[in-house]
Protein backbone atom coordinates (compact mmCIF):
# COMPACT_ATOMS: atom_id res chain seq x y z
CA UNK A 1 0.00 0.00 0.00
CA UNK A 2 1.22 3.12 -0.81
CA UNK A 3 1.85 6.06 1.68
CA UNK A 4 -0.16 9.19 1.50
CA UNK A 5 3.07 11.60 1.06
CA UNK A 6 3.51 13.83 4.49
CA UNK A 7 1.98 17.60 3.60
CA UNK A 8 4.93 20.23 4.82
CA UNK A 9 2.07 22.76 4.95
CA UNK A 10 0.24 22.55 7.86
CA UNK A 11 -3.56 21.55 7.90
CA UNK A 12 -4.33 25.70 8.65
CA UNK A 13 -2.09 26.49 6.04
CA UNK A 14 -3.73 23.48 3.39
CA UNK A 15 -6.66 24.59 3.55
CA UNK A 16 -6.25 28.12 2.97
CA UNK A 17 -4.38 27.09 -0.12
CA UNK A 18 -7.06 24.84 -1.30
CA UNK A 19 -9.53 27.31 -1.16
CA UNK A 20 -7.13 30.33 -2.82
CA UNK A 21 -6.76 27.23 -5.59
CA UNK A 22 -10.42 27.00 -5.82
CA UNK A 23 -10.76 30.70 -6.34
CA UNK A 24 -8.29 31.10 -8.86
CA UNK A 25 -10.51 27.81 -10.34
CA UNK A 26 -13.24 30.24 -10.23
CA UNK A 27 -12.29 33.09 -11.66
CA UNK A 28 -10.55 31.40 -14.58
CA UNK A 29 -13.87 29.34 -15.35
CA UNK A 30 -15.49 33.32 -15.59
CA UNK A 31 -12.57 34.41 -17.72
CA UNK A 32 -12.56 31.28 -19.91
CA UNK A 33 -16.76 31.53 -20.52
CA UNK A 34 -16.10 35.46 -21.18
CA UNK A 35 -12.80 34.66 -23.47
CA UNK A 36 -15.32 32.46 -25.58
CA UNK A 37 -18.26 34.86 -25.72
CA UNK A 38 -16.05 37.77 -26.77
CA UNK A 39 -14.56 35.31 -29.50
CA UNK A 40 -17.79 35.04 -31.21
CA UNK A 41 -18.36 38.70 -31.24
CA UNK A 42 -14.77 39.51 -32.48
CA UNK A 43 -15.27 36.25 -34.79
CA UNK A 44 -18.85 37.99 -35.93
CA UNK A 45 -17.02 41.82 -36.23
CA UNK A 46 -15.07 40.11 -38.66
CA UNK A 47 -17.52 38.14 -40.73
CA UNK A 48 -21.12 37.57 -40.03
CA UNK A 49 -20.20 33.83 -41.02
CA UNK A 50 -17.23 32.89 -38.80
CA UNK A 51 -17.28 30.47 -36.41
CA UNK A 52 -13.94 31.16 -33.38
CA UNK A 53 -12.20 28.55 -34.27
CA UNK A 54 -11.75 29.88 -37.92
CA UNK A 55 -11.42 33.32 -35.86
CA UNK A 56 -8.70 31.42 -34.12
CA UNK A 57 -7.08 30.11 -37.63
CA UNK A 58 -6.90 33.66 -38.86
CA UNK A 59 -5.43 35.33 -35.97
CA UNK A 60 -2.58 32.51 -35.93
CA UNK A 61 -2.69 33.08 -39.83
CA UNK A 62 -1.79 37.18 -39.25
CA UNK A 63 0.54 36.42 -36.74
CA UNK A 64 2.68 33.62 -38.60
CA UNK A 65 2.47 34.78 -41.64
CA UNK A 66 2.36 32.76 -45.08
CA UNK A 67 2.23 29.21 -44.25
CA UNK A 68 1.64 25.80 -45.40
CA UNK A 69 -1.53 23.68 -44.23
CA UNK A 70 0.82 21.26 -42.97
CA UNK A 71 2.59 23.67 -40.37
CA UNK A 72 -0.84 24.67 -39.11
CA UNK A 73 -1.76 21.18 -38.51
CA UNK A 74 1.58 21.23 -36.51
CA UNK A 75 1.82 24.42 -34.53
CA UNK A 76 -2.18 24.12 -33.29
CA UNK A 77 -2.04 20.54 -32.78
CA UNK A 78 -5.90 20.46 -34.78
CA UNK A 79 -6.45 17.44 -36.84
CA UNK A 80 -5.92 17.84 -40.91
CA UNK A 81 -8.95 17.30 -41.99
CA UNK A 82 -10.42 19.99 -39.42
CA UNK A 83 -7.40 22.56 -40.78
CA UNK A 84 -8.49 21.81 -44.14
CA UNK A 85 -11.77 22.48 -43.81
CA UNK A 86 -11.58 25.85 -41.80
CA UNK A 87 -9.10 26.44 -44.69
CA UNK A 88 -12.14 26.06 -47.38
CA UNK A 89 -14.64 28.16 -45.39
CA UNK A 90 -12.26 30.83 -44.94
CA UNK A 91 -11.78 30.80 -48.32
CA UNK A 92 -15.26 30.73 -48.97
CA UNK A 93 -15.82 34.05 -47.00
CA UNK A 94 -12.48 35.87 -48.82
CA UNK A 95 -10.14 36.07 -45.91
CA UNK A 96 -7.84 33.71 -46.99
CA UNK A 97 -6.48 32.20 -50.05
CA UNK A 98 -3.66 29.59 -51.30
CA UNK A 99 -0.58 30.70 -53.08
CA UNK A 100 2.00 29.24 -54.67
CA UNK A 101 5.16 28.92 -52.25
CA UNK A 102 7.25 30.64 -54.06
CA UNK A 103 10.62 28.29 -52.12
CA UNK A 104 9.00 25.45 -53.52
CA UNK A 105 6.38 25.98 -56.50
CA UNK A 106 5.51 22.70 -56.06
CA UNK A 107 3.79 23.55 -52.52
CA UNK A 108 0.69 25.74 -51.67
CA UNK A 109 0.64 28.14 -48.73
CA UNK A 110 -1.99 30.10 -47.00
CA UNK A 111 -2.10 33.84 -46.21
CA UNK A 112 -5.18 36.51 -45.63
CA UNK A 113 -6.24 38.18 -48.10
CA UNK A 114 -6.27 41.96 -48.00
CA UNK A 115 -9.75 41.85 -46.51
CA UNK A 116 -8.96 39.22 -44.10
CA UNK A 117 -5.95 41.15 -43.22
CA UNK A 118 -7.67 44.42 -42.76
CA UNK A 119 -10.47 43.38 -40.77
CA UNK A 120 -8.40 41.73 -38.32
CA UNK A 121 -6.22 44.74 -38.30
CA UNK A 122 -9.21 46.80 -37.12
CA UNK A 123 -10.55 44.50 -35.03
CA UNK A 124 -6.70 44.25 -33.46
CA UNK A 125 -7.12 47.64 -32.99
CA UNK A 126 -10.79 48.21 -31.42
CA UNK A 127 -9.35 45.15 -28.87
CA UNK A 128 -6.34 46.96 -27.24
CA UNK A 129 -8.26 50.07 -27.21
CA UNK A 130 -11.14 48.31 -25.03
CA UNK A 131 -8.68 46.74 -22.66
CA UNK A 132 -6.26 49.48 -22.11
CA UNK A 133 -9.79 51.13 -21.46
CA UNK A 134 -10.51 48.43 -18.73
CA UNK A 135 -7.05 48.89 -17.55
CA UNK A 136 -7.08 52.50 -16.83
CA UNK A 137 -8.28 52.35 -12.99
CA UNK A 138 -4.71 50.12 -12.62
CA UNK A 139 -1.84 51.14 -11.87
CA UNK A 140 1.14 50.49 -13.86
CA UNK A 141 2.94 48.23 -11.48
CA UNK A 142 -0.37 46.86 -10.90
CA UNK A 143 -0.68 45.71 -14.92
CA UNK A 144 2.40 44.84 -15.50
CA UNK A 145 2.55 42.27 -11.77
CA UNK A 146 -1.01 41.03 -13.85
CA UNK A 147 1.12 39.93 -17.09
CA UNK A 148 3.85 38.49 -15.25
CA UNK A 149 1.59 36.08 -13.25
CA UNK A 150 -0.79 35.72 -16.80
CA UNK A 151 3.03 34.62 -18.39
CA UNK A 152 3.79 32.37 -15.48
CA UNK A 153 0.39 30.53 -15.95
CA UNK A 154 0.87 30.37 -19.59
CA UNK A 155 4.49 28.27 -19.27
CA UNK A 156 2.28 26.00 -16.37
CA UNK A 157 -0.18 25.16 -18.64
Amino acid sequence: MLKAQEDPVGDEDAADRREAAQAVERELSVLFGRARSISLQLAAEVHPGLDSASYALLLHLFDAGPVRAAEIVERTGLDKSTVSRQIARLEELGLLERAVDLADGRARIVQLTGTGHDRLEAIRQDRRQRLREKFAGWSTEDVRTFSSLLSRLNEAL
